[in-house]
């Protein structure tokens, strides 16, 4: 049997770090971020008998955790046992203990690693890097996040928690966000395109067919539209440039005609968008104040923004986040990258000269929050860090982080080659964008500095 510690100071208060863990969403802000994790249920309370599931990959198969909850005293203690998971056991206990209105959150995890004394020995072997190293980063990976995500909601505390709306909540950026929100003690919904889930907060719509019953989102506070064919899933086809234009009109202009005719408005809607609206403009220094650029993205992007116009013109608080490359280790651009980097194959794409304007995912949901609960804050804002880079800076960078070579060069011809029109504009070519209207609105990035960035998402601090 093993036994690991670790201990979380947080600046709040031992009822709302306590209460931060009892909402349903802490259980995936709590997965580290570089987990391809699949969340299967997390029960409503943290009462003994309740249970969080959640599935991930093993090898080619897929595992399953079940943790179950055997203790529950709140606001100062909760325990949980894997019932069902990779490990021949593992028991958690959560202690909180506060002093002068800071927590002291202290994990002590018993555990017995598979194979029993054959994984023991294995383990010591490989000097605790099969289970001990990784149990270490897990828990790194938890103390940040609910540091971040405590101060972050403490910031908006005295304002009253919203019934918020959102689409494309199954998406990279939504799962992330929904859960962050539910977190705050927001009222937050989905709308989804398929049968509502029995006991789930969810409404129902079909934005290819016109299919939304008003009735049904009557009264939100807060309406996030993050719907939209993905723009570098596949190779572009004029099919598919009709789809990924379509299912942006079709949702983004549905969702604002409803707004618009409701009795109870919300006062705000959030429409994702894109830097794409800039075009290829090589080094110059672009803002929200610089004119759109030219070609499919480009127009798409303009298109796409407009369609929220209707709900503009009701009155509603229209903003539309241009959203840059968001570092993920489990999809987006960087989830694509992450294979040939590790396997040393990684290198400048195209020269490397084109700008990569990037955000962690952490400053992109909190930078959203923030400007939805700012009443000032509308039009279009920059979801970009402060400081973007070349690609080939971003390449080395990568490699460092990985301890990877990052030398490999990979010429324009072959990418245009294996992706087709697409690799222009969102692998050749870039955006060096500046958020320009989200710092002065107030905002303070958590990453500003890629390396920094990189290293958290991917669990390879220093």
């Amino acid at each position: 049997m093993y036994e690991y510690e670790h201990t979380t100071v947080v600046e709040a208060d031992i009822e709302t770090t306590f209460g931060w863990h009892e909402y349903k969403g802490s259980f995936r802000r709590l997965m580290p971020p570089w987990e391809v994790a699949e969340e299967v249920r997390a029960d409503d309370t943290l009462e003994p008998g309740s249970q969080r599931i959640f599935k991930f990959p093993m090898g080619p198969f897929k595992g399953t955790w079940v943790a179950e909850h055997t203790a529950y005293e709140p606001p100062n203690h909760w325990a949980d046992t894997m019932v069902k998971g990779p490990f021949w056991s593992w028991d958690h206990d959560h202690h909180f203990t506060e002093s002068d209105g800071v927590t002291t959150v202290s994990d002590h995890v018993r555990y017995q690693v598979p194979f029993g004394p054959l994984g023991n020995l294995v383990d010591r072997v490989l000097g605790g890097m099969l289970v001990r190293s990784r149990i270490s980063r897990m828990f790194k990976a938890r103390e940040l996040r609910l540091q971040r995500d405590i101060a972050q909601h403490s910031r908006f505390s005295h304002l009253p928690r919203k019934r918020i709306l959102v689409s494309g909540s199954s998406g990279l950026i939504g799962t992330q966000l929904v859960a962050f929100l539910d977190t705050g003690g927001h009222d937050v919904w989905r709308l989804v395109r398929r049968p509502v889930k029995e006991g789930e907060k969810e409404l129902v719509w079909k934005p290819d067919e016109g299919v939304l019953d008003p009735a049904s989102i009557e009264g939100f506070d807060i309406v996030i539209h993050l719907g939209g064919a993905g723009i570098g899933d596949k190779r572009w086809s004029a099919k598919r440039k009709d789809l990924i234009v379509g299912s942006r009109r079709d949702s983004t202009t549905l969702l604002s005609d409803t707004i618009s005719q409701l009795e109870n408005k919300p006062e705000c809607f959030v429409v994702a968008s894109a830097i794409g609206y800039y075009g290829n403009r090589m080094d110059e220094e672009l803002t929200e104040e610089s004119d759109a650029g030219e070609g499919f993205l480009t127009d798409t992007v303009i298109q796409w923004e407009s369609y929220a116009d209707s709900a503009r013109e009701a009155g509603v608080r229209v903003i539309n986040t241009r959203n840059g490359i968001v570092l993920s280790a489990v999809g987006g651009a960087l989830g694509r990258m992450l294979l040939p980097w590790k396997m040393g194959g990684g290198g400048p794409l195209a020269g490397g000269r084109q700008w990569m304007s990037w955000i962690s995912m952490d400053d992109e949901i909190y930078a959203m929050h923030h400007l939805m609960m700012s009443a000032g804050c509308e039009g279009a804002y920059n979801l970009t860090a402060p400081n973007p880079v070349q690609q080939r800076v971003f390449s080395k960078t990568l490699g460092r982080v990985l301890r990877r070579p990052a030398f490999a060069p990979i010429p324009g011809f072959s990418m245009r080659i294996l992706f087709g029109e697409l690799a222009g504009p969102l692998l050749i070519e870039g955006q060096r964008v500046k958020p320009s209207r989200l710092e002065a609105s107030g905002y303070e990035f958590l990453h500003e500095d890629l390396e920094t960035a990189l290293r958290d998402c991917l669990g390879m601090w220093k």
